[in-house]
């Protein structure tokens, strides 16, 4: 028998913010594959890993500096004003830093405006109210003023502890006389200004004698030297100033609750990408060790977790549930149903969540092997009651992952839900397009938990089956499942979002966009299937034409859509292009691209064959694709809006994808006229007129082009006589084409191999066409290197609202990749910004509409253009809403201007 006591749990607070810059100066300059450096990096990711093995049993938490300002520059402006910018090369590793830890599965604490010191003593306070001992790991003197009972300090670079003893013999006082210490003896790396003269020697003299700072100041006349004494006299007041300074605020709010930061296991996949990807070799071998018993502990958690998901069988049950919800003022919420598809989704059941570590299944349709209803299973329409209120109760957040889902479902039935909460967009406000938002990958990544897969209630394959046949007691560990780890989510990224500044995107743009774009999706748009019939019979026809055509010059007939054949025919047997470019199987490339140069060259089966695959494409994706997708109860198309699926923010469109139809073609502006509205109705659509151009002027401060759009003259015109040197009343439509294309060019990063391919003319003409147009507009060419600069430092950039648009490969060695992030890097706080207006717009609009016209339908998003179905008779109310309504959507120095039309189909309205 053992009766050695167990080790005491302690709360170990890693003062990241001093660690990183000690690390920094301590290593040798180290670089990942990429070029980034990382050498504080490994030293923070070694110290913290070596940690987590030597107190295996303690909660570690990391804290950080939000910024370079808190509420001591408002006490006195000077603070921290001698204090260097950091090294260049230390830059990129803040952000890294902090990934490190979430890798290591450590929560990681920031607040603005408050420094790393501030939270550590505030969760020092609520440890020491709790009973909890706390280890500080710095070596700050600052924080030695914490230093005390059941709390003391670690200095992770001499690796020894410092108590009671250690800080009496740096400043001959203990720890309760520290920040009296401190502002007599000042601190030149804070410029906190202390008292002139007075040394740690001369503070602890004074100190000991007068037994703190007001007790000296109170008795000046008792110091014996007279110089000295005049000296604190005449100082006085900077040293009550030193004083305030130097204090740390343990009334700071803690961004997470000492609950919340109980160690988790880490996930060895998760970590070990991390490290392979900053070449942290010897660290990751390490871990590969470690590995399996971090595995064992997930699937020993995960097998406790399922016992905790129970089914609800009876109205009282759920009653409870509800009532427990409605006290708690929220309820994580999930539907299963029959299909993905919300237009035609029934429900199977109900899932919630009112408290991580339980969750709950309401199975409502289940049906065994003879179609026949389970026994045990609560009826609809007493569920559906009992839910309403509560689903309604302003007082109660709703929280669901892609809730709008859920919404569009829960419609079906009368059910409304407000206020929600989306773990799937926090997800995306805080992560971007840098990994997937589904919750079984964020589950994964930041709960360390593993969910059921669905493959293990229903089967794959040709035996397969819907979940309304899966058994009840197997569906409801997979369904209540969703519910519970949706609110586990929801703890884990609800406080981040303030930690990271980005509360406002997520709570200004895409919370308000859900229930819009669940409208959207519900209501669906009209489609005349029988003029889609038509145009796919002429495509078809006009296929077989140029199908025909391109035998001819070819010499001979081949599959016009096999690749290999085409690139035989094109550059081995007609010699096109010389040798070509090959993929990487050795193939001719027969890409758009190449058929594009060669076309441009002046051969006319490349022309041919973009026109065929042109017609292929409208008939495969529209004209056949769309006839099928027209919901026969409906008579209308449904597509499905993604939120979280760009890296600019903007929306995409599935199921079909109604974004991409071409609208500069005549094939293209066809397809649109088979967009028709219900009877009694008129489509108007509303577009913003070259709002990127405008953003662009904003952004980069242009003067001429941002008198230009005050003056709402022909901005590629002015472009035009700036760059070329003609008035702007004798701009040509060939100088005024070359200008538009310049103007959106620039605004995607283009460069001269693009521009020449663009206008068809020498790379060297395009060169000096760019040149000339960065010597006109200078502020551009100054926005440019701003944001790649931005964009290398943090890895993303961010719009005008604050959102975070990531730019994986900016410091990619390829340089082909390099420039493509680059480009990337240019165009996404231009683009992105015009994505989040749009969004502000949308959510706007649609509350206006539903206030003072709610028989007027917004039924599509298009980029820059929203598509709405209107009241014939309402049609000049809804313009005078819509229109004021989206221009005012964003407040910037050149005027948002929108275009606005109706008619009786949407190429018609455009």
């Amino acid at each position: 028998m053992n009766d050695a006591a167990a080790p005491e749990k302690r709360l170990v607070l890693i003062d990241g913010s001093g660690y990183i810059f000690r690390a920094f100066f301590a290593l040798p300059p180290m670089t990942r594959p990429d070029g980034t450096p990382v050498n504080a990096v490994f030293g923070f990711t070694n110290m913290l890993f070596k940690l987590m093995q030597e107190r295996p049993q303690d909660d570690l938490v990391v804290v950080f500096d939000h910024g370079r300002t808190s509420f001591r520059n408002d006490l006195y402006d000077q603070y921290k004003a001698n204090r260097e910018e950091p090294p260049e090369e230390l830059r990129p590793q803040f952000k890294l830093v902090r990934d490190a830890a979430r890798a290591l599965g450590l929560p990681v604490i920031e607040l603005e405006g408050y420094e790393a010191d501030d939270l550590i003593a505030s969760y020092v306070k609520k440890a020491r109210e709790a009973g909890e001992p706390v280890v500080i790991v710095s070596s700050d003197k600052d924080l030695m003023q914490l230093v005390g009972d059941g709390v003391e300090m670690w200095d992770p670079m001499k690796q020894k502890p410092i108590g009671r003893a250690e800080v009496i013999e740096k400043f001959g006082v203990g720890p309760e006389l520290v920040r009296d210490a401190l502002a007599l003896i000042g601190d030149a790396s804070d410029n906190v200004p202390g008292v002139p003269g007075i040394g740690p020697k001369n503070a602890c003299q004074l100190l000991t004698e007068f037994g703190s700072l007001e007790g000296l100041l109170a008795n000046l006349d008792k110091i014996k030297q007279p110089k000295r004494r005049e000296t604190l006299r005449e100082n006085a007041e900077r040293a009550r100033l030193s004083y305030r300074l130097v204090c740390l605020n343990d009334e700071a709010p803690l961004p997470q609750g000492l609950d919340e930061l109980r160690r988790r296991p880490f996930d060895p996949k998760q970590l070990l990408a991390f490290l392979q990807e900053n070449g942290f070799k010897s660290l990751a071998g390490r871990i590969e060790q470690l590995a399996p018993a971090a595995e064992a502990a997930r699937a020993e958690r995960r097998e406790q977790g399922e016992k905790r998901f129970s089914t609800l069988t009876s109205l009282s049950e759920l009653d409870a549930v509800l009532a427990r919800a409605r006290d708690l003022g929220r309820l994580a919420l999930d539907t299963e149903t029959t299909s993905l598809d919300v237009s035609r989704a029934r429900l199977v059941g109900v899932c919630l969540a009112v408290e991580p570590g339980e969750g709950f299944y309401v199975p409502l349709a289940h049906i065994d092997e003879f179609g026949q209803k389970r026994p045990g299973q609560l009826d609809l329409s007493e569920v559906v009651q009992r839910l309403a209120p509560v689903l309604a109760d302003p007082s109660v957040l709703k929280i669901g992952h892609n809730i709008k889902y859920d919404m569009g479902v829960l419609a079906h039935y009368g059910l409304e839900i407000a206020p929600i909460d989306d773990t799937m967009l926090m997800s995306y406000v805080l992560h971007g397009a840098s990994h997937g938002h589904g919750m079984d990958e964020l589950a994964k990544r930041y709960l360390d938990y593993d969910t059921i897969p669905y493959e293990a209630v229903c089967g794959k394959g040709a035996a397969r089956i819907g979940f309304a046949e899966a058994a009840i007691d197997r569906a409801t560990a997979y369904a209540a499942e969703d519910a519970e780890v949706t609110l586990r989510l929801w703890q884990a990224f609800r406080p981040r979002l303030l930690e990271e500044r980005m509360l406002a995107v997520y709570e200004t743009l895409e919370r308000p966009i859900v229930p819009v774009i669940a409208d959207m999706e519900r209501w669906g748009v009209r489609v005349d299937a029988e003029r889609l019939r038509r145009l796919s019979a002429d495509f078809t026809q006009r296929m077989a034409e140029r199908e025909a055509e391109a035998y001819r010059l070819a010499g001979r007939s081949f599959n016009l859509g096999s690749p290999k054949q085409l690139g035989e025919v094109l550059f081995d047997e007609l010699g096109l292009g010389g040798a070509g470019k090959r993929t990487k199987t050795g193939a001719h490339a027969t890409g758009a691209d190449v058929l594009e140069e060669l076309a441009a060259q002046g051969h006319e089966l490349p022309r041919v064959i973009l026109e065929w695959r042109q017609l292929q494409k409208l008939t495969r994706t529209y004209t056949d694709a769309l006839v099928e997708q027209i919901d026969p109860d409906t008579g209308r198309v449904h597509t499905c809006f993604s939120l979280a699926a760009t890296s600019t923010g903007r929306l995409s469109s599935t199921e079909p994808n109604l974004q991409n139809i071409p609208i500069r073609t005549e094939e293209g502006r066809k397809i649109r006229e088979a967009f028709v509205p219900a009877e009694g109705f008129v489509l108007v659509s509303a577009d913003y007129s070259q709002i990127e151009l405008r953003i662009l002027a904003h952004m980069a401060d242009i003067k001429p082009l941002k008198e230009a759009f005050a003056s709402n003259v022909d901005i590629h015109a002015v472009t035009a006589s700036q760059m070329f040197g003609v008035p702007v009343e004798k701009v040509g439509a060939d100088l005024r084409r070359s200008a538009k294309t310049i103007n959106y060019g620039i605004v995607y990063g283009i460069g001269a191999f693009g521009l020449a391919q663009r206008l068809g003319i020498p790379q060297a003409k395009a060169k000096e066409y760019i040149e000339s147009y960065f010597r006109q507009y200078p502020g551009i060419k100054d926005y440019m290197d701003r944001t790649k600069a931005e964009a290398r430092e943090k890895g993303f950039v961010r719009t005008l609202d604050g959102r975070r648009c990531y730019i994986p490969e900016i410091n990619a060695k390829i340089p082909s990749r390099r420039a493509y992030a680059e480009r990337a890097a240019i165009n996404a706080p231009v683009q992105g910004t015009a994505a989040d207006i749009m969004k502000r717009a949308m959510a706007r609009v649609w509350r206006a509409l539903r206030r003072e016209l709610p028989e007027v339908r917004m039924l599509l998003q298009v980029h820059d253009e929203l598509v709405f179905e209107v009241p014939m008779e309402q049609v000049a109310a809804a313009e005078a809403v819509i229109k004021p309504v989206m221009e005012g959507a964003a407040s910037l120095s050149v005027p948002l201007v929108v275009e606005i039309g109706s008619g009786m189909n949407w190429d018609e309205a455009h």
